[in-house]
């Protein structure tokens, strides 16, 4: 049962409606832009580096955060002193590129919006979302160059360092509202937002959430980071009750936990709580689902919620953890737009996970060996 609701309450919601179950439909025929993303568009800067730039920047070894300006100089310097590599990056684009990079055929079923500048950046962004058959209809402006995130990797962890530049300047009246883009946003079944775009635009999330309610289509948000769960809790929350399917980590899941005084740090539980939210479409009941790397994956969904465990990996083969977790939500995303059943959307994401960390950057083969 969903933790804190009184029997006879549920018992009474119940009457109103049977909340559909994606356990229980058959699998359909994909067709473009059936899959929508939305968030920052960011050229990745990758460099294994050393506890020295680290502690000259005061990083901590795992974490996301955004760029002050005692961070402008780590990307200048990361590039002088390290070997770097260059990857399409952003959260959601990640998430986007992976379920079409395992869906493969037809080409562009993801698509995604998104900010960048008029520069060398924002030409590489479109060309590596072309070779990934993703549909990118980015918003062009000249005032900011293209966002970008440094990855400074030390062992198994990561720290993200993301100047979003250009992808904080996405305006919902100047792309999003359009005749052109709101179509492709209407052809979309699935709409996945990673947090981090609570910062950019509240209103275009709003938009896309309540066109997705109202018309009884999924619409999937990633707590991101503790900092989004801490400082934009209240424009996560104005998005929550729209939440059909809710993705974090161990981290994010134990701060929103924290910062919604569920009174609890056990994962399973919090997921639990988060199910229980407040939510505008009653047709479909949420699903929380929490990653936790090596742990098994927690999901809460109908009135159970379960540990399923991950692939096992060998400490050794693994390259970069940096794109697991938007690997992850990926492969969930590329079997749910299919309406597969939740346990195989979750078997998709580990392995697209799998995968994904035993390369630099989130990149991949040339093609899945998933079934």
């Amino acid at each position: 049962m969903a933790s804190g609701e009184p029997k006879a309450k549920r018992a009474k919601r119940l009457e109103k409606e049977e909340p559909e179950s994606p356990t229980k439909k058959t699998p359909t025929k994909l067709s473009p832009n059936s899959l929508f993303g939305m968030g920052n568009p960011l050229l990745d800067i990758c460099a294994v580096v050393d506890k020295d730039l680290l502690d000259k920047y005061s990083l901590k070894a795992d974490d996301q955060i955004l760029a002050e300006d005692k961070h402008k100089a780590l990307f200048d310097e990361m590039v002088k002193k390290f070997k770097v590599e260059y990857h399409a990056g952003g959260a959601t684009q990640n998430s986007i590129k992976i379920a079409q990079w395992m869906i493969q055929e037809p080409h562009k079923v993801g698509t995604f919006f998104g900010c960048i500048g008029k520069d060398e950046f924002g030409k590489k962004l479109k060309q590596k979302a072309e070779e990934a058959h993703i549909d990118a209809q980015y918003y062009e402006q000249d005032e900011e160059p293209t966002g970008t995130c440094a990855a400074c990797i030390t062992g198994a962890n990561r720290s993200l360092v993301a100047n979003l530049a250009a992808a904080n300047c996405y305006k919902k009246d100047k792309h999003l509202d359009l005749e052109e883009n709101w179509k492709l946003v209407e052809k979309a079944k699935v709409y996945y937002i990673a947090g981090f775009f609570l910062t950019v635009s509240l209103e275009s999330i709003l938009k896309v959430a309540k066109h997705a309610s109202e018309n009884n289509k999924l619409f999937c948000l990633n707590l991101s980071a503790p900092f989004i769960c801490q400082f934009f809790k209240d424009n996560l929350m104005q998005v929550m009750p729209y939440v059909d399917v809710l993705f974090g980590n161990e981290t994010e899941a134990a701060t929103f936990g924290k910062e919604q005084d569920f009174e609890t740090t056990d994962v399973l539980e919090i997921a639990k709580k988060a199910q229980a939210l407040p939510k505008v479409n009653k047709k479909r009941k949420r699903i929380v689902v929490f990653t936790q790397g090596k742990d098994g994956t927690i999901m809460a969904h109908e009135d159970k919620a379960e540990t399923i465990p991950v692939l096992e990996i060998d400490p050794k083969d693994i390259v970069d953890t940096n794109g697991a977790g938007d690997a992850f939500v990926g492969g969930f995303l590329s079997e749910l737009v299919q309406d597969k059943a939740l346990d195989q959307c979750v078997r998709a994401g580990h392995y697209a996970a799998n995968v994904v960390i035993r390369r630099a950057g989130c990149t991949f083969p040339e093609k899945p060996d998933f079934n």
